[in-house]
């Protein structure tokens, strides 16, 4: 009998009509984290987000990336709310958002990967932001509002390649969909496949198409993952998983690998915080402070 951990150590292929994938198992193994390293070797974060009435989002994202290992992250919102926001997290670098795009520009040139649209809303400002971040070359995470805003278009707006990981749960997939030519979001396992692939061909970057199961795909891979349960369905989570993939990305992950080690790490940590918590009283925050212990049992399994 060829024992489990065998069995994750090899990529099995599989075909789904008509796209041609390889099945991913294997866990990729997190960046090294040297003792004697300093914070200017693990990363530098920029998250963009936040509005009148969505300020948690972004500072749970934020703090997300922090927890998991990030050496610096700047959170750009609007001016009137940034005293708020760094009350809750003091460890973050505030970054106040005005009219001027310039200053959000400039620290996402420095950034090893942003991560925008918790909360940014979907006004005209926060669309032109938006396309003025994507059309830089950043390694990027694009979530929540900044996702809407795209899908909000006649056409793909975004034509730059291979530079980010879109993280839609259901209901924002939906509304990509008329982007792909597709009409509603499966709920079987070869149906979000096939749509996942179709999205990161068509969009070319990779698609976390998140729910129960998760599944990550680049248009040639396909990884679908196995942790997580419903102590994850309540607001907040999601831009903590945006938040856990940049944070990754920022230490060097490749895209691919850190969004299947930023799903796992979060469906991990959702487990743990139900079980503490019972699966219907886990807050986002409860998942973040989950985030160490997951990390651990998940480098025993990737090395």
């Amino acid at each position: 009998m060829i024992s489990l951990c065998v069995l994750c150590a090899f990529s099995v292929a599989f075909v789904v009509n008509p796209i041609r994938m390889t099945r991913i198992t294997r866990l990729p193994p997190l960046p090294p984290r040297p003792a004697d390293g300093h914070k200017g070797l693990f990363g530098r974060v920029l998250v963009i987000g936040g509005n009148e009435t969505m300020l948690g989002a972004p500072v749970l994202a934020g703090t997300a990336a922090l927890r998991m290992g990030s050496g610096l992250v700047q959170i750009a919102v609007p001016k009137s709310m940034l005293p708020a926001a760094l009350a809750i997290t003091p460890e973050l670098i505030g970054l106040a958002r005005g009219a001027a795009i310039k200053p959000t520009l400039e620290a996402a040139a420095l950034a090893g990967a942003v991560v925008i649209g918790p909360g940014l809303g979907q006004s005209p400002a926060a669309k032109k932001l938006l396309l003025a971040v994507l059309k830089q070359s950043h390694l990027t995470v694009v979530d929540a509002d900044g996702l809407n805003i795209l899908a909000g278009e006649k056409q793909w707006l975004w034509r730059s390649a291979d530079k980010a990981v879109l993280t839609p749960h259901p209901g924002e997939m939906k509304r990509l969909c008329k982007l792909l030519g597709a009409q509603d979001v499966p709920a079987d396992d070869d149906g979000r496949i096939t749509l996942a692939t179709h999205a990161a061909t068509t969009f070319k970057q990779i698609v976390v198409l998140k729910g129960s199961r998760t599944v990550v795909a680049d248009g040639k891979r396909v990884y679908i993952n196995r942790t997580g349960d419903s102590s994850l369905s309540k607001a907040g989570t999601g831009d903590v998983l945006s938040g856990v993939i940049g944070s990754l990305i920022g230490q060097g992950m490749d895209r691919f690998d850190a969004a299947i080690a930023g799903v796992w790490i979060h469906g991990k940590a959702g487990e743990l915080a139900g079980r503490l918590l019972g699966l219907r009283s886990v807050l986002a925050t409860d998942v973040i402070r989950c985030l160490s212990t997951a990390i651990s049992e998940y480098e025993q399994i990737a090395g």
